[in-house]
């Protein structure tokens, strides 16, 4: 980890702590389904944005009310969905030496709190600090979330690593001034295939 000065690590969740992707993608075919919309292109849209954001684009023209509505019938699909969520490689690991160090952690997801208590404890996952989309006022790509983050965990930004697996995620991240692990081959200043792999390269296995 030559050269990056790392006090905390921030996750993301779906695609990073937690494998729902059968889960996420089950939900937007079905509501796709039901609005009309290709459940395919919601699926690329969807990946790392909050709902709302993504309905609207999805929908766009349509009025507040059906918004509304489609925006809640997404959320419901999604709530109880999570018999096959499970924590990802390394992920249980990862956390395992991150608590053993003492190193602060926190998970920063575009779920809102509901969803994210679920997936989270699907996954066996307990995170000490939870940031929703409940909890900002703008979503990814917009910092807010990670900086909100960091602040909880007590960590400048520049201090802090994100994990993300969503190319809207890594540029909140950027603008927040934090340093990147990137997942699924995206560019980082970390690339990496599993979260087992940030266990040598943040020291924790010393």
């Amino acid at each position: 980890m030559a050269g990056l000065d790392v006090a905390a690590v921030l996750f993301d969740m779906d695609g990073t702590l937690v494998d729902s992707d059968a889960a996420v993608e089950r939900a937007w075919h079905s509501w796709g389904s039901e609005f009309g919309v290709d459940g395919v292109a919601a699926v690329a849209l969807a990946h790392g944005s909050p709902s709302e954001p993504t309905v609207r684009k999805l929908l766009a023209g349509a009025g507040e009310d059906r918004i509304a509505a489609a925006v809640g019938r997404q959320m419901a699909l999604q709530y109880d969905d999570v018999a096959d969520v499970v924590a990802t490689p390394g992920a249980l690991e990862l956390i395992a030496a991150l608590d053993r160090r003492g190193m602060p952690w926190a998970v920063f997801t575009s779920a809102d709190l509901r969803l994210a208590r679920a997936r989270l404890g699907a996954a066996g996952i307990a995170a000490p600090l939870l940031v929703t989309t409940d909890d900002v006022r703008a979503g990814k790509p917009d910092p807010e979330g990670w900086v909100r983050a960091a602040a909880l965990v007590g960590v400048p930004p520049e201090k802090c690593l994100v994990v993300e697996d969503a190319e809207v995620g890594l540029a909140a991240a950027r603008a927040a001034g934090a340093w990147t692990a990137a997942l699924r081959g995206l560019d980082g200043d970390l690339r990496i295939s599993s979260l087992a792999e940030l266990v040598p390269a943040l020291g924790l296995d010393r």
